[in-house]
């Protein structure tokens, strides 16, 4: 399988890189690292589903074009409802 960039890979590496950087951070008197349990598994848990979905996007799509148009469509109704969920919570 080829190596390709979509934007559900991007989002992967960088809420897997939050993740390790809450679990190595360490509290410097400047910038406090105050990362709850809850959060961490909220990050976990958007590792796994956004590489499951990169997945199941990979194996269905085969043009790269429509995966990165698929991609960021579901990337920006996943972020518009959450935004829906915490204004009506």
């Amino acid at each position: 399988m080829k190596a390709r960039i979509t934007p559900l890979n991007i989002v992967t590496a960088i809420a897997f890189a939050l993740l390790v950087v809450s679990f190595l951070g360490t509290k410097s008197p400047g910038q406090p690292v105050d990362v709850t349990g809850f959060y961490k598994l909220i990050l976990g848990c958007l590792v796994l589903v956004t590489f499951v979905t990169d997945l199941i996007f990979r194996f269905t799509l085969k043009n790269l074009r429509r995966i990165w148009i698929v991609e960021l469509s579901f990337i920006v109704i996943s972020a518009i409802l959450m935004l829906i969920l915490q204004k009506i919570a």
